[in-house]
């Protein structure tokens, strides 16, 4: 008879429903067996040892397998927990548990390169590192660059009621899925077996405003033609309103709490500023402040330690967005056809459309005029002025918006043939575009503007003794401080899109035999598979802001493709009931026009073993890595201006000959010139040695605890040299000198660029594979059952990691960074230690669900910005730690009616924020540590679940 695969990966054999489900969630909470049965109702199938299970595959190997635990430790997430825990989107999911714990950038800013995504960060490494899966295969790379220049995957676009469950490798394992399998894997497997219909509706919203939702999805399950038709529906849609700084009373003006009070003064809305600097903000005659601006709060300001006066207010970084509202629609089909007992085509389709909006604020939305010399006052001025919500109607009128689409569909047939081997062959394609849509200032519309309605006409020239000549203008200061029309602005503003792409092809096949020949331990397992396919990047910025069109604003063009194949295998060894081991090993290649072949083979050997059938003690060594983005080899050229020393013309003996370590008196120590940088066809990839060892430990068959040591050892990473770095290497080659080595002088001498005498005029600052880092972990995992009799039962789960170590060098030369020590590194890492728990207390048609999340000490805002736990900074604020961050979710679900059951979910019960105003300065407007925690406070939603 032929056996359907199973969902996780295709091309493997099925188990029954209710075993699959006692299995998957004994892997989710790494007890035995019994365990996970308990909670499938199944009362029976509880006592059975896991041994007796079909055989099911999880995410980390290819085999189908009856054992639960293995060398490979996996998490998994079911559905139920996640409703249970009150995860509201996949980024959720993955940030409340104790691998997600790293930093990252998203709507907390409203300033980022990528707002519209979500990025999750394990233990601290970068979101690129980690390797996400859906159904088993590779999911596309969002088309912006995480902080401009990293390549990463977007994952708000998964529908959390459309997945059964998440499974989470900690790790590197690139012996099976390739590149990118550095820190871990996340495999996302969408709902299967699916029968009747399911209706949930989700709304809510934040008790302190903004954030209000409402989620409904469908899913239906199909069967047809003597069930040999199968289809799953499942569409989602979820719309979302934005929060703003100012619905949240610590971030609705600035720190007033803050460690500078006397530093304490309103943003330079209206100004005038002197360009030579001084402690003096000039004031016309015959003017005031506008009023109405920014609700009223706009006036009349002063500033500790300056005369003068401005117009400026202490609201305005209120008006800027902490979460994005957000619109989108999801939908997925998985559909199934049995052309025999032994072969089935199917066919998937992920389908993502999304919108996302948010606002930078008023200091990104502003404009500075040249400089010019007023002789009424006598002296060289330039202005700055912050636009208000006023003069453009709203800020919500003209938020940015980033608009996706993406799809990825497979096609497929598996089945199986001779005795006991099992095939999945498919292609699938991949496509996500991205617009952004951003509201512009056009340069020379806004120049105009200022010279006909503020500067007038030009009055001569004043020649600077020293920085040459300016023009002459008597200014309409009356319309400088008086408030634009919306008509007005709209003269030299409008909207301008970048429009981006990736797309990926992937032809795969593999082949398993969970029963290959026998051994003293039982059945040798064997899988092997063959990939190939083609990707391509495409980063399009709008004309105007690659022409240099709009103030403020620029942008980096890149594009290109490469054709990638891989082949791998796994083979599982039972040599005795209590020792197994496991092999695998992969070659990958990429290959792109007028580059080298880039290729790569990664293995890992695996070890279990069971001395007492209670007990696994399991270890594995592999070799992970990550090849060079598209992005990394083909990104355009971006230039910057920047002040460096000169080195080789100082070195000279007509300039003073001054070594690299003395050029205070140099004339050319801070030459201003032009970098450079751009995509490095000549990376390689990043690679990483990586091993773990731990045990399982399940005494009773409703009690485990699991401890497992983990250990990454990064190397050649790429970094971004500095101008610096290279102007000092090109001393040492012009003396003979090794110095710091970091290229050949031949390399060194192709990226600077001199003019007539020398004179420095550009340095290229390429990205080269240099750094490395060191990573070690503990992780422990617990899990508990107890019956209370009449009163129902208890089950708790709890989860711990700490980071032994993590140590990171940007260069050979330069000495090792213990990032667990450094307040800058941790500010952005995280804490060192991260722990959850789960109970829950089931009784009658009533469960109840309390869920908490704990972060360790993290570094104050003085420690990071001195980079030092010792640090006083000038106001007397001291360098130190905030303590363990707690937050607790409360779930109340009540099946009401056969069908229908109603859910209470309470997220952040006791409304805890991450706010500490007096180890913040005075000029900010978010007193915390946006990378690592948000400010949305206490959030309530009702959920209906309808099933028919």
């Amino acid at each position: 008879m032929f056996r359907k695969p199973s969902q996780a990966f295709s091309g493997l054999r099925k188990p029954k429903r209710h075993r699959l489900t006692a299995a998957l969630l004994a892997a989710a909470t790494l007890p035995l067996a019994a365990i996970a049965v308990a909670q499938s109702n199944d009362e029976s199938a509880a006592k059975k040892s896991a041994t007796d299970l079909d055989r099911v595959t999880v995410t980390g190997s290819l085999i189908p397998r009856s054992e639960i635990e293995t060398a490979t430790p996996v998490i998994v997430v079911t559905q139920e927990e996640i409703r249970s825990r009150g995860f509201t989107s996949i980024a959720d999911v993955l940030r409340s548990s104790t691998f997600g714990s790293g930093g990252s950038q998203g709507g907390q800013t409203a300033n980022t390169f990528t707002q519209g995504a979500e990025a999750v960060s394990f233990f601290g490494l970068p979101p690129g590192y980690t390797k996400y899966l859906i159904n088993g295969r590779p999911m596309q790379n969002y088309p912006a660059l995480y902080n401009g220049a990293d390549v990463f995957n977007n994952i708000s676009g998964i529908p959390i009621d459309a997945v059964e469950r998440v499974e989470i490798i900690p790790g590197g394992a690139s012996s099976l899925y390739g590149s990118d399998a550095l820190a871990g894997v996340v495999n996302f497997i969408m709902v299967s077996n699916y029968e009747g219909t399911t209706v949930n509706v989700r709304a809510g919203g934040y008790s302190d405003g903004g954030g209000s939702s409402t989620r409904f999805s469908l899913t239906n399950g199909l069967n047809a033609l003597d069930n040999r038709l199968n289809m799953i529906n499942s569409i989602q849609y979820e719309k979302k309103d934005p929060i703003w700084r100012y619905q949240r009373d610590e971030m609705k003006h600035y720190n007033f709490d803050g460690y500078d009070p006397q530093n304490i003064a309103a943003s330079r809305d209206i100004v005038l500023l002197p360009s030579l600097g001084g402690t003096r903000y000039p004031w016309p005659d015959g003017v005031s402040c506008p009023e109405g601006l920014f609700g009223g709060t706009q006036g009349y300001q002063t500033r500790p330690r300056y005369t003068g006066a401005y117009c400026g207010t202490m609201y305005s970084g209120g008006y800027t967005t902490i979460s994005n509202e957000k619109e989108s629609t999801q939908y997925f089909n998985r559909t199934t056809f049995e052309l025999n007992d032994r072969a089935s085509l199917y066919g998937e389709l992920l389908y993502n459309r999304e919108t996302s909006k948010y606002f930078a604020g008023s200091n990104v939305f502003w404009y500075g005029s040249d400089d010019y010399y007023d002789p009424d006052f006598g002296q060289l001025l330039y202005m700055q002025r912050a636009f208000a919500p006023e003069e453009v109607g709203s800020f919500k009128d003209i938020m940015s918006r980033n608009k996706t689409e993406s799809y990825t569909a497979t096609l497929g047939i598996e089945g199986s043939f001779g005795e006991s081997w099992d095939y999945n062959a498919s292609f699938t394609r991949n496509e996500y575009e991205l617009d952004e849509v951003g509201f512009s200032r056009y340069a020379d519309p806004l120049a105009a503007y200022w010279e006909q309605n503020i500067f007038g006409p030009v009055l001569g020239t004043y020649a600077h003794p020293i920085y040459g000549n300016f023009p002459i203008y008597r200014p309409d200061y009356g319309n400088y401080f008086s408030a634009l029309t919306p008509a007005q602005m709209a003269q030299f503003t409008g909207y301008e899109t970048d429009r981006s792409k990736t797309w990926d092809n992937l032809f795969r096949t593999i082949l398993t035999n969970a029963d290959l020949f026998g051994l003293p331990g039982g059945s040798a397992g064997l899988a092997f598979g063959v990939e190939a396919g083609s990707e391509g990047w495409d980063y399009s910025p709008s004309a105007a802001k690659l022409n240099g069109e709009l103030w403020g604003t620029s942008a980096i063009a890149g594009a290109g493709h490469r054709s990638k194949y891989a082949g791998y295998s796994e083979l599982r060894l039972p040599f005795w009931d209590q020792l197994t081991v496991t092999l695998s090993g992969r070659y990958d290649a990429f290959e792109a026009s007028e580059i080298d072949t880039l290729d790569k083979f990664t293995w890992s050997a695996g070890l279990e073993y069971r001395p007492i059938k209670s007990l696994l003690l399991r270890g594995k060594y592999g070799t992970a890595f990550r090849a060079p983005t598209l992005s990394d080899l083909f990104q355009g050229r971006s230039t910057a201006y920047s002040y460096v020393p000169d080195f080789y013309r100082c070195s000279l003996p007509a300039n003073g000959g001054h070594t690299p370590d003395d050029i205070s008196g140099c004339a050319y120590n801070s030459e201003q010139i032009i970098t450079a940088r751009a995509g490095n066809t000549g990376l390689e990839s990043t690679s990483a040695d990586t091993w773990n060892a731990g045990f399982v430990w399940a005494p009773m068959d409703t009690f485990s605890f699991s401890a497992d040591y983990y250990s990454w050892k990064i190397e050649d990473e790429p970094r971004q040299i500095s101008a610096r770095d290279i102007l000092e290497q090109e001393y040492y080659c012009s003396v003979g000198q090794p110095g710091r080595a970091i290229a050949s002088c031949s390399d060194v001498s192709s990226w600077i660029a001199r003019g007539p005498g020398d004179r420095l005029e550009e340095v290229f600052t390429p990205r080269i594979n240099i750094a490395q880092q060191r990573l070690n972990l503990l992780l422990l995992q617990t899990n508990y059952l107890q019956d209370i009799g009449r009163w129902g039962s208890l089950k708790f789960n709890g989860s711990y990691s700490n980071k032994l170590k993590h140590e990171l060098q940007n260069f050979p030369d330069l000495p090792v960074v213990d990032r667990l020590d450094s307040p800058a590194q941790m500010y952005v890492d995280g804490a060192k230690w991260s722990a959850e728990g789960s109970l829950g207390w089931n009784v009658g048609d009533w469960t109840t669900t309390w869920f908490t999340l704990l972060r360790g000490s993290t570094p104050n805002w003085v420690a990071q910005a001195t980079n030092s736990w010792n640090a006083v900074n000038a106001f007397g604020a001291e360098a130190g730690r905030f303590g363990t961050y707690v937050t607790h979710n409360l779930g109340i679900d009540y099946r009401a009616a056969e069908g229908l059951r109603v859910s209470l979910q309470v997220n952040n019960l006791f409304n805890k924020y991450p706010f500490y105003p007096s180890a913040y300065p005075t000029s900010t407007n978010t007193p915390y540590n946006t990378y690592l925690n948000n400010a949305y406070g206490r959030s309530v939603y009702l959920q209906t679940r309808i099933e028919f």
